[in-house]
């Protein structure tokens, strides 16, 4: 998709489709007002006789509005103006996208950028109308034998703004969310492809790919054999039932105008391509989902992608262990008790929580890189989609200002997290008789003794932890990977550049 940004009259544009919205009870925004009169009131005259009243969802495409140049315009409903917040904005959005690629346009000039969100700026609401768009549009068909596309696909949108001088930050915004709508695509795609296709090894070799011809990317991956030797038996645990080797993937970014004495972000994805819940097996129903356990490596991979194609100034460390968990008669059984990177000695109780037992020694191998902060993402809880269901990614953390950061990101990129305590009162949840620790503490606060599991390895590292169970895939008839939290995670990234 083509985006771009100008400023002018919508009456004067020669285009397929030019956007206006409509707000509740009656009320013409400023681009339909100008219409409005230009077409001698056929606007206001239709809403009259009750075509539309700008209720949020509504949409009505006119043709051949006199004193037009547009071949078409397209009302939006936006509901009640003083309610258009962050949220409702990005479903305004959403739903002009969806009505502009059904009226079979090539391109449409989109003045819903000029609404009034309160406590925005124009490159905020450009930024967020390109990504929103991006992610409307975006189909996954790659393994259809007959992957066509629609016969008049939209090719470009053209945001606006109300005066020239804003038009040069905007187009800066533009570029930055081009980058984070590839990283998030980029991000969707590998969480879509079947396990059969997204094997560990398949990430690596994607991760390869993304580090060839860039000098400001370092790409190395560990094998089996490399992983025995730094002592990660708790990561092996996990790849022991499978015939597919695990890998662990690192991918170092040093940005240009970056201090070398900067010390890097660390950001940590859980890899595993598809989870049966090994000896622990799964229930049948809805397992094809499982493919989407390593969403958390996946939008490691694509904020490294973005990273780069923005060749930011800030050194960040991708960390992804990636491995199947299979049931075998070679698999981890419950009650095996196995050493971690770390030393400690961990006692698998239940075989399908297997994310926090690769996370942990890729906590622990990610201090060799020293880093300031050290974030890990990961579909680790279904305890988690109970508290928070789909909207909110929960968010714990050892570090109150790194939790306070990633909160803020969250709420400016539209992908929201929600802090859950840690507290020591539930880490007695994790004892052992046998080991040092136990892989899971019961039933009660899954999401909070699973976070407290990892802190043991984070130790004094500034760490927070993403769970994105909920988040990272819908199911149902339109299931498919969201690329979150690659927003989130990017606008942690450019904040602190800032």
């Amino acid at each position: 998709m083509d985006f771009s940004i100008k400023s002018g009259s919508p009456e004067k544009q020669r285009t397929a489709c030019v956007i206006v919205g409509i707000f509740s009870t009656r009320r013409l925004s400023n681009p339909a007002k100008a219409i409005d009169i230009a077409s001698k009131q056929h606007i206001s005259t239709l809403i009259r006789r009750g075509d539309m009243d700008g209720e949020k969802g509504q949409k009505l495409l006119l043709h051949n509005v006199p004193g037009v140049m547009a071949d078409r315009v397209l009302l939006i409903g936006c509901g009640k103006e003083r309610e258009v917040n962050d949220r409702n904005y990005r479903t305004i959005i959403e739903n002009s996208i969806c009505a502009l690629d059904k009226t079979g346009a090539l391109e449409g000039i989109n003045y819903l950028s000029e609404l009034n969100v309160k406590g925005r700026d124009c490159s905020w609401k450009v930024k967020q109308a390109v990504e929103v768009a991006e992610h409307t549009l975006y189909k996954f068909n790659e393994l259809k034998s007959k992957n066509k596309e629609s016969r008049r696909p939209l090719r470009k949108i053209t945001y606006t703004v109300p005066t020239r001088r804003e038009l040069s930050k905007c187009e800066t915004a533009i570029k930055l969310a081009q980058a984070i709508a590839n990283g998030i695509k980029l991000s969707r795609d590998l969480a879509n492809y079947p396990s059969n296709i997204c094997t560990p090894n398949y990430l690596a070799q994607k991760a390869i790919k993304l580090g060839k011809n860039q000098t400001s990317l370092t790409v190395k991956i560990l094998e089996e054999s490399d992983m025995e030797k730094l002592g990660m038996g708790s990561l092996l645990s996990v790849s022991r039932g499978s015939s597919e080797p695990a890998k662990l993937i690192t991918l170092e970014y040093k940005g240009k105008g970056a201090k070398k004495s900067q010390k890097p972000i660390a950001i940590i994805g859980k890899g595993v391509t598809f989870d049966t819940g090994g000896i622990s097996i799964k229930p049948s129903q809805a397992m094809d989902e499982m493919k989407y356990d390593m969403c958390g490596a996946a939008s490691v991979i694509g904020t490294i992608s973005a990273v780069t194609e923005l060749e930011l100034p800030i050194n960040i460390v991708g960390i992804i262990p990636t491995t199947e968990n299979m049931p075998s008669g070679t698999a981890t059984k419950p009650g095996d008790i196995f050493t971690s990177m770390s030393g400690q000695t961990i006692e698998v109780l239940n075989t399908d929580a297997e994310g926090r037992l690769i996370l942990c020694d890729a906590i622990t191998y990610s201090k060799k890189f020293n880093p300031e902060v050290v974030i890990d993402i990961a579909t680790l809880t279904g305890a988690c989609v109970v508290a928070l269901g789909k909207h909110a990614t929960g968010l714990l953390s050892n570090h109150n200002s790194l939790a306070r950061e990633l909160i803020n990101a969250g709420e400016e990129s539209g992908d929201r997290a929600w802090q859950l305590p840690l507290w020591d009162e539930y880490q007695q949840q994790l004892n052992s008789p046998f080991a040092d620790i136990a892989n899971i503490g019961g039933r009660d606060a899954g999401t909070i003794t699973a976070a407290c599991f990892l802190s043991r390895f984070a130790e004094k590292l500034q760490w927070a932890h993403l769970d994105i169970a909920g988040t990272a895939w819908t199911s149902g008839s339109k299931k498919g990977a969201t690329g979150r939290p690659v927003p989130l995670l990017m606008q942690y990234i450019l904040n602190k550049i800032k």
